[in-house]
């Protein structure tokens, strides 16, 4: 027998023989903390009596009616044998209101009672407060929270019913109150916040005008009053009247129905065990309450808590005031709303709304964690979606790089981590549709680790190291699929996006503006000895088009920070391969896309067409690489090694049986070796006219310093192949876009085509089924008109 079934084994026997009588224990245990929590609250009240009636004695000094003594006795006395000690009730008409003064014949000054009234409503918030603290997750005990209070939270439950369905059908039966939740009970707090403003705007408006808003508020609580005891049906009046609430008053009441509904619209149309307090069946109505809710929330949460933001981009929000915790439920369930809508959502107009809306809330969620952390959990997922279009993924990369700004440092890392987990996650399928999308990923993502530079060195140290791991562990463990972890398109995006991370903060330019060099530089050095492993793995022909990805992140590196990176070698030894070496044969395949292929397929190998494309591939990578140094007193000496490997390969080429055969190749190569020697024979004369020595070093940086790179031969070059490969990707972009709208166009007719076959066989099952009626109904006249002939 498994461990599984003994274990189930023990789950039925412990139900079946002493889970009735841990419920009921737990039962009874809850009945024992709910009194021990009233006997408290009894003490606290018996405490405020005693200092009432002795503060009542010295002023008196007289003796109760009833004959017990005053304030002392009574001070002694619980509240229950207070009340069997009898007292006088006063003659006093009832106004329909529950009198606020408990303690019978003594009465209080009004002014008196209104503070009594306000420190209660003060401490019963408090106790809502900690609740909901504990139960939204916000801090890191939430879980503790849960068990001292005995209870377990809605999602607890519900995990627990997708385990294990036969327990929760138990406790379904014999313990229904632990599956109810009233998730509006916290969203009531704001009723008494905004309850208390009214009376502040009343006491400064004057008394004819404070008598016409009573009238106006008396008759708009007697319509919802009609509107709550009728259908929960969300109409677009009752929109409209909160709309002009929020808008003309900031109302806070207006905003928790606006809540509660926009809640009721964001799980629509889903099966749970709960309703919602609305119900929602008019398109137009959903709509109204998504803008309504999107647009004036922030605005409404703005005015009660103005945000102040310093010149440096940080925010500050009075979180210690009482109306900062009693709003944070409202800003709770209205953000855990726009998640659960954000879910739902993939019309591009509504996304952008919705994501647009989070902006002004991030100051107010920094406080609670574990809500920020599903919310940028779920922003990333639509930045780094390849469904996603290029409007909302820069909507939701701001979302990303204000968090960043106006978040602490731990804030920052977690935002980092998640951005670059997204970037790895949705560069996994890389071709012609989805390569412009990683693009922008990577670039704006780039973006991020300059913000705050001490949080990207350590994030970019950490993830760099990672893939250093990964590639000790593929030559340590040389298995058969061992090199599958560095070869694949993950790997190689995530080389290319630290490329242009330190592309990008590490310029000279940037260390200009900045004033001080750039954290991040010392990074350089192990990233490119990574990516220099990466690409001699395994030196093969069918990875070159890898090979070439890794030379071009190495560029980027080198043409932006100005760091020599030996790259003639890693050319010059796909030159000197077997597949470049040996005559090609002839193929029809089309040529290899070299941005959206790390691979090269096997039918490929030996061909005329990869070998074409690899070519021209060395070219231009020759060419981008001696075009960084075009304008350096060394160029001479520095491309003369490169020069002579050249010109020996092409005289092997040559040869005849045993060369390469190919001219396209050979003449590509020749003209790239005649402009590397105009441009050695440019800077000789150049430098033939200076007066200064190798030693002097700061001579020798100046060189040609100011003098512009496209003028110099190999630039002029370079200018003129990079327009060409322009236009040829502009050429085959515009041709991909026309075979993919005929083909989409052969789609559609092909469904039409469909749809009208199965008219036509619907038609003719109609007929025959007509005709069958008629064959019936002309067999049935027969037999008549032959019983007609009987007769």
């Amino acid at each position: 027998m498994t461990a599984t079934k003994k274990n189930l084994k023990a789950t039925k026997k412990f139900e079946k023989n002493h889970l009735k009588g841990v419920l009921e224990r737990r039962k009874a245990v809850s009945k024992i903390k709910q009194r021990q929590q009233i006997k408290t609250k009894k003490r606290t009240k018996q405490a405020q009596d005693a200092d009432f009636y002795g503060s009542s004695s010295k002023q008196s000094g007289d003796v109760q009616a009833n004959g017990q003594k005053g304030s002392a006795q009574a001070g002694g006395m619980s509240v229950d044998e207070f009340f069997k000690g009898g007292f006088e009730i006063l003659d006093k008409p009832s106004s329909g209101k529950k009198s606020s003064a408990k303690l019978g014949k003594r009465k209080r000054d009004q002014p008196a009672a209104k503070a009594q009234a306000s420190e209660d409503s003060d401490v019963d918030l408090s106790d809502v407060q900690s609740d909901v603290q504990s139960d939204g997750g916000a801090e890191i005990g939430a879980e503790d929270d849960e068990d001292e209070q005995g209870g377990m939270s809605k999602a607890t439950m519900k995990a627990l019913a997708e385990k294990d369905p036969e327990f929760y059908k138990y406790l379904k039966e014999n313990d229904p109150e632990a599956l109810d939740f009233d998730e509006d009970a916290d969203l009531a707090e704001i009723d008494e916040l905004s309850a208390n403003e009214d009376d502040e705007e009343e006491d400064e408006q004057p008394k004819k005008k404070r008598k016409q808003d009573k009238d106006v508020a008396a008759q708009g609580e007697a319509d919802s009053d009609v509107e709550s005891s009728g259908s929960n049906e969300l109409t677009q009046a009752m929109i409209a009247k909160w709309k002009e609430a929020l808008v003309e008053k900031h109302s806070l009441r207006a905003a928790r129905q606006v809540v509660i509904a926009f809640r009721s619209a964001a799980h629509l149309n889903e099966d749970e065990e709960k309703a919602q307090r609305y119900s929602i069946s008019s398109p137009e109505a959903f709509h109204d309450i998504l803008v309504v809710a999107l647009k004036q929330i922030p605005e409404v949460l703005q005015h009660h808590l103005p945000v102040k933001e310093s010149a440096a981009g940080k925010t500050y929000v009075q979180t210690e005031s009482s109306k900062f915790k009693t709003l944070s439920i409202l800003m709770r369930s209205y953000t855990a709303s726009v998640i659960h809508l954000l879910s739902t959502l993939s019309d591009d107009g509504t996304l952008k709304l919705t994501l647009s809306c989070i902006n002004p809330l991030l100051p107010y969620l920094l406080s609670f964690r574990k809500l920020l952390k599903n919310l940028v959990k779920t922003v990333v997922a639509f930045w780094s979606q390849s469904a996603s279009s290029e409007t909302t993924r820069i909507t939701a990369f701001l979302v990303l790089r204000r968090l960043v700004v106006i978040g602490d440092k731990g804030i920052r890392e977690s935002v980092l981590k998640a951005a670059y987990q997204g970037l790895v996650q949705g560069s996994r399928a890389t071709n012609v549709n989805t390569i412009q999308g990683i693009n922008l990923m990577k670039n704006s993502a780039a973006e991020l680790w300059g913000i705050d530079q001490s949080v990207g060195y350590t994030t970019a140290f950490n993830f760099i190291r990672q893939l250093a791991i990964h590639l000790r562990n593929s030559i340590a463990h040389n298995q058969n699929d061992s090199y599958k972890k560095v070869y694949n398109w993950q790997y190689v995006h995530s080389l290319d996006f630290w490329s242009c991370v330190l592309a990008e903060h590490c310029s000279p330019l940037k260390e200009a503006e900045a004033g001080k060099e750039s954290q991040l530089k010392l990074l350089i050095y192990p990233l490119v000895q990574v990516t220099l492993g990466a690409m001699r793995l395994i030196p093969t022909a069918i990875y070159f088009p890898l090979r070439f990805q890794l030379i071009r992140s190495l560029l980027r590196i080198s043409r932006a920070t100005g760091t020599y990176i030996p790259l003639a070698a890693p050319i010059l030894e796909v030159l000197n391969s077997a597949e470049m070496k040996k005559p090609p044969k002839q193929s029809t395949l089309k040529a290899l896309d070299y941005n959206v292929n790390y691979k090269a397929p096997k039918s490929y190998l030996r061909t005329r067409v990869y070998q074409d494309g690899i070519g021209e591939q060395v070219v231009e990578l020759f060419s981008e690489y001696f075009v960084l140094w075009a304008t350096n007193i060394a160029f001479p000496e520095f491309s003369l090694p490169v020069v002579i490997m050249v010109k020996r390969w092409i005289k092997d080429a040559r040869k005849k049986g045993s060369g390469n055969q190919n001219s396209k190749l050979i003449s590509s190569l020749v003209l790239l070796t005649q402009k590397l020697e105009a441009n050695a024979k440019f800077i000789e004369g150049k430098r033939a006219r200076v007066d200064f020595a190798p030693q002097n070093r700061t001579q020798v940086d100046a060189f040609l310093k100011d003098f512009e790179w496209e003028k110099t031969p190999i630039g002029a070059f370079v200018v003129t192949q990079r327009k060409l490969r322009a236009e040829r990707q502009k050429m085959m972009e515009e041709a991909r876009k026309e075979e993919e709208r005929k083909r989409r166009e052969e789609r559609m007719q092909q469904d039409e085509e469909d749809e009208e076959d199965e008219e036509d066989e619907e038609q003719e099952s109609d007929e025959d089924v007509d005709l069958e009626v008629d064959e019936e109904e002309f067999g049935s006249l027969e037999e008549e008109e032959e019983g007609d002939d009987s007769e």
